[in-house]
Parts: C-alpha cells; sequence; structure tokens
C-alpha cells in the first residue's frame, strides 16, 4: 500500500484516503508521497495529439498504484474533467497553456474537481460527511465553491481576505448557497490560511466535524495538478522536447505540482517561479534565507501570499535528490507597473488577453528568453482574463468578454459571514453552523 509521509517527520504516514480527508498530517506538516512513479515510458507512447482525458487515464493509476485502478481511472477522468487544457502559441518560442475553461474559469478547477470526485466516492452512500476548510487568496474559493456545490455528503467553508479578492471572485465565491459557506475575514490571505491550520491543529474540533482541506495542502489536490504538465509535454513534443515551464506563484502549489511532475520523468529545463511584489521565495533563490512576512496587496491578488506553504514541499523533494533549488528553479517578480505594462504589451503585440498573474508568467518568460533564446518556455494561463475585468481594461483600454458561467454569478446576491482574523471566529461559526447534530465522517 503506498504510504504518505509528513514533510516535518516521516515516522508519521499514512495512506491515500486518510490524506485526502485529513489534509495537514498530525505535526501540521505537509504530505507527500514516498515513492516515484516513473512516467517516462508512458509519456514517450502517447502521440503528440493526445486528449486530456485520455493522457489522465494512463498515468493516474501510475501516479495512484493503490488507489486509482484502470477502471477507476476512466472514470475519475471522464468525470472529474469533462473540461480540458488548451494550447496557445504566442510566438515561436512563448507558448501559454491555458488552464481556465473549467467552471470557474481557473487552473485550480483541474485538482479541486479531481478532490470532490474522490471524496465522494471514498465516502460512499453511508450518510457521512466532512467538511472542506479552506483558505483563498482568490482563485481556490471559487474552484472549491463549483466543484463541491451540491454534493450531499460534503460541506464547504470559504474564507477570505476582506476587500482583497476581485469583485467577480468574491462573486464566485459567496453567491452559490446551499452547501457552500464563504466567510469575510477582515484581515489578509495570511490570516486566512493560518486560522485554517490553527483549527486544522486542534484536534478535538477537526474530529468533531471531520475537518479537511482543498487548498493545496492537501495533496489530493495539488497531485492531479501535475497531469497539465504532463499534457503540455506531450503535445508541445516536436517544437519543444525540453519546455521550460514559467508558473505565476502565490503559494507555490502549482509550481511544485510541476516538479513532482519532472520528478516522475517529464523532460523539463527548468521551472520560472514568477511572483508580485510578495517575493519570499525569489529572495530565498537569491540569498539561501527563507524569510516569511506579511503579504502586500497587489493586482495580481491570487498570488499575494507572504508564507506560501508549498514551499516546505519544494525544499523536502530537492532535500531528497540532495540538489539545491536553483539547480532546476529560478524566478522573476513583476510589480504592479510591470504587470499592467505586460497586460498592454501582450494585448497590442498578439492581440491576446492575459489577466494579471498569467502576466507575471509571460513577464517571466520573456525575460529567460532574453537569456536563452533557443529556449521554449510554456506560461500557465491561470485564469480568465475575464475575472480581473477592472485591472484588464486598466491596461488595454478595452475589456474581455465575459464568459457565460462568469457572467451569471454577477447577477446573484453575495452570502458571506463577517469574522474576525482569529482561530476564534472561526470556530464559533463552526458550533452555530453545524453543532452537535454533524454526522462526521470516520475516514
Amino acid at each position: 500500500m503506498s504510504r504518505y509521509v509528513s514533510t516535518r517527520d516521516s515516522s508519521i504516514s499514512a495512506e491515500f484516503r486518510s490524506v485526502v480527508f485529513r489534509g495537514l498530517a498530525p505535526d501540521g506538516g505537509l504530505y507527500m508521497p514516498t515513492e516515484t512513479p516513473m512516467l517516462s515510458n508512458a509519456l514517450e507512447s502517447c502521440g503528440s495529439d493526445i486528449s486530456f482525458v485520455e493522457l489522465s487515464e494512463r498515468v493516474l493509476p501510475l501516479i495512484f498504484p493503490d488507489d486509482i485502478d484502470e477502471r477507476t481511472a476512466a472514470d475519475v477522468a471522464r468525470t472529474a474533467f469533462p473540461f480540458a487544457p488548451q494550447i496557445h502559441q504566442l510566438h515561436e518560442r512563448l507558448s501559454v497553456l491555458e488552464l481556465f475553461h473549467g467552471p470557474s474559469c481557473a487552473f485550480k478547477d483541474f485538482g479541486a474537481s479531481f478532490l470532490a470526485h474522490m471524496m465522494e466516492h471514498y465516502l460512499g452512500k453511508g450518510g457521512e460527511k466532512a467538511v472542506i476548510l479552506t483558505a483563498t487568496s482568490g482563485d481556490t474559493g471559487s474552484a472549491v465553491a463549483r466543484a463541491f456545490h451540491g454534493r450531499d455528503n460534503l460541506e464547504v467553508v470559504i474564507l477570505y481576505p476582506s476587500g482583497r479578492v476581485s469583485h467577480l471572485q468574491e462573486q464566485q465565491l459567496t453567491t452559490l448557497g446551499g452547501n457552500v459557506c464563504a466567510l469575510e475575514v477582515q484581515g489578509s490571505f495570511d490570516d486566512c490560511q493560518a486560522m485554517v491550520k490553527e483549527v486544522f491543529q486542534n484536534e478535538q474540533a477537526r474530529e468533531r466535524y471531520s475537518l479537511t482541506s482543498a487548498n493545496s495542502i492537501n495533496l489530493g489536490r495539488l497531485l492531479p495538478q501535475a497531469l497539465y504538465y504532463l499534457y503540455a509535454a506531450v503535445r508541445l513534443r516536436p517544437i519543444a522536447p525540453e519546455p521550460v515551464f514559467s508558473v505565476p506563484s502565490g503559494n507555490f502549489g502549482n509550481v511544485c505540482a510541476g516538479v513532482l511532475a519532472w520528478r516522475w520523468g517529464m523532460p523539463a529545463r527548468r521551472f520560472v517561479a514568477a511572483t508580485n511584489a510578495n517575493d519570499v521565495v525569489p529572495e530565498y533563490l537569491a540569498s539561501g534565507v527563507y524569510r516569511p512576512r506579511p503579504s502586500v496587496q497587489t493586482l495580481s491578488n491570487a498570488m499575494d501570499v507572504g508564507n506560501p506553504s508549498n514551499f516546505e514541499r519544494l525544499a523536502s523533494i530537492f532535500a531528497s535528490l540532495e540538489m539545491p533549488m536553483t539547480e532546476m528553479m529560478e524566478s522573476e517578480v513583476a510589480d504592479d507597473e510591470q504587470t499592467l505594462s505586460e497586460i498592454r504589451r501582450v494585448h497590442s503585440s498578439y492581440d491576446y488577453f492575459v489577466c494579471p498573474h498569467t502576466a507575471t508568467g509571460t513577464f517571466a518568460a520573456e525575460q529567460y528568453l532574453s537569456r536563452n533564446p533557443n529556449a521554449h518556455v510554456v506560461t500557465l494561463a491561470t485564469a480568465h482574463p475575464a475575472k480581473f475585468v477592472e485591472t484588464v481594461e486598466r491596461a488595454v483600454g478595452i475589456a474581455p468578454e465575459i464568459p457565460e458561467r462568469l457572467a451569471e454569478s454577477l447577477q446573484l446576491p453575495k452570502q458571506a459571514t463577517l469574522v474576525p482574523p482569529n482561530s476564534t471566529g472561526l470556530l464559533e461559526f463552526l458550533a452555530d453552523r453545524y453543532g452537535d447534530s454533524f454526522r462526521r465522517s470516520s475516514v
């Protein structure tokens, strides 16, 4: 049976089913797989015209050998992924991997949909429930809300920082109702994340409400994000046999998934972590000193993270390889003015809209190409530009068209509870919402 261990104490282990529902390890660490699936042969056997669903069916049993057989893989791939990445080539050396074609128009739809499917699969029809408790700096909340909305055995509580997400993002995560509750926290994303972590470390609360998370701290959400890296590598193999990936990075789960895909045999030349003014990891890569600090607000708000959780996972991966992180990763920082300028440049040059997060990625890609002109860079387009229509219109002068699935949420009333930035307020909400009648999961 495959085991997953804590980044802080390898003697703490669990099987995948437990990892999915626990989220954090008991010592506050993040779970990591102990086995390294080798995907090279499977990827080489894939034609460059393979579909995302077909690739997922092939590799999921290799990534989860004891948990997902071929039959389950086919069901997961076809049910969880009715949407797929698309590749748009900006120029000969730069491709954009569009990850915004899912229900919430953000890359996090992939991991959230997979996780929701697996949780529902494990809970079955026994009448037991679990509460998804998750913090968001923007897109996680809407992706989780959409993926888990209406599922009978799953309740969802989303914490987001008041005034620090776009209007459309807020509408997406606060208008569904039903089993999805939104808490508007009077603080930053770091406060939201700290509240979730503190409550998870409260054994009584975690057991009482069967709490789990759908953030990238949950390995069940992070691992499937490797699928779209694998897809891009196969599809682009004829023109980019060893691509560089430029990844807009906030909590660093997305780039961590890419590094794992590379660790498993995906060809990649390098990863460029693109950040905004919250440059904790770029500073580390330059100095070797990791110095988390309070986040600052920027136009690329989903990346406003001052203490990224998944840095711990990245450090664990490279420590196991006995390799400095800088051998495979570098970084670029784009401030707000550079972000606006890049949105404008991309639209002017290629008649193509990018969101402010994706703009940091294309900016980083062009910086890399200026030093390495023979490389081929794949920038991850993490969200549809219409999710940040005010910022894009400010940069370009015209607004991108809003997809119907986004426009619908703008017409619905906001449903959110204002809470202070501490775990006491969160615990009080859970008690008021669920009380003693909650029938927790035994998973």
